[in-house]
């Protein structure tokens, strides 16, 4: 997969490669097993945002993913 063009970080272009880049890692399943190993970060997410953390379901997951698959293509035709 060729890279994207890099811009300014204040450029709104990058600002959408970095989103599709995002989506791209969201789209990718993480086995359980590895899954565990990321606890760590779950921790330092939840110290820095206080409210309580709860899983997010599969249902909620899709959901959002092709919610900001819409998002992402309607920035990409504003650009």
């Amino acid at each position: 997969m060729k890279r994207p063009e890099r811009y300014p970080p204040d450029d709104p272009r990058e600002w959408l490669n970095r989103a599709k880049s995002n989506l791209r890692r969201a789209r990718e399943r993480i086995p359980d097993d590895v899954r565990q190993v990321g606890q760590l970060t779950k921790y330092a997410i939840v110290g820095r945002y206080p409210h309580e953390h709860r899983p997010v379901s599969e249902d909620d997951y899709m959901e959002a993913l092709a919610l900001a698959e819409i998002v992402v293509r309607w920035a990409e035709d504003a650009l």
